[in-house]
């Protein structure tokens, strides 16, 4: 069987709730969220602020995944230039994963930087997220080591970079 394409689109306010639910509970479930960080991921309002939410919907519209696309502010702490664009809280649905929800979303973000002339996305990703790992590999994305960095004790990120 096919699978169903999903569509990317900017977010809603009506979208928050899930968008909440779902960043906070996968990165809960899968170990990459401190109970702080939970809370964080799960105010969608506070980052609609200082990021541009998209989401990813089903052929039956449901929101099965999400990312913030940051174009500039301080929301992107990855970002040393207004030349780069950054994402943020990339997720998917488990029950939707290897439909290309997550493909679908990074590359929308990648668009959307273009589109606002940006020459450069970077990421920051937990050492265990190795899916996305593979996606970011798959997509062209490299390894800055020299700008890894730890938001907090215990928490460290690795830096991904994509020339646009």
């Amino acid at each position: 069987m096919t699978p169903r394409p999903v569509t990317v689109s900017p977010a809603s306010p009506a979208d928050h709730a899930r968008i909440g639910e779902l960043t906070a509970g996968v990165h809960t479930a899968e170990g990459h969220a401190s109970p702080e960080y939970a809370e964080q991921l799960a105010d969608v309002a506070g980052r609609a602020d200082r990021a541009e939410l998209l989401v990813a919907r089903d052929a039956d519209g449901r929101v099965v995944g999400s990312v913030a696309l940051v174009l500039s502010g301080d929301f992107g702490e990855v970002t040393e230039s207004p030349d780069e664009a950054a994402f943020r809280m990339l997720v998917v649905d488990p029950a939707a994963r290897g439909l290309g929800v997550g493909e679908a979303l990074v590359r929308s973000c990648l668009d959307r930087a273009r589109a606002a002339g940006r020459t450069r996305v970077v990421l920051s990703t937990a050492p265990g997220m190795t899916a996305a790992h593979r996606l970011y590999d798959r997509l062209g994305f490299t390894r800055v080591p020299e700008r890894d960095w730890s938001p907090g004790p215990g928490i460290d990120l690795r830096v991904y970079a994509l020339e646009l």
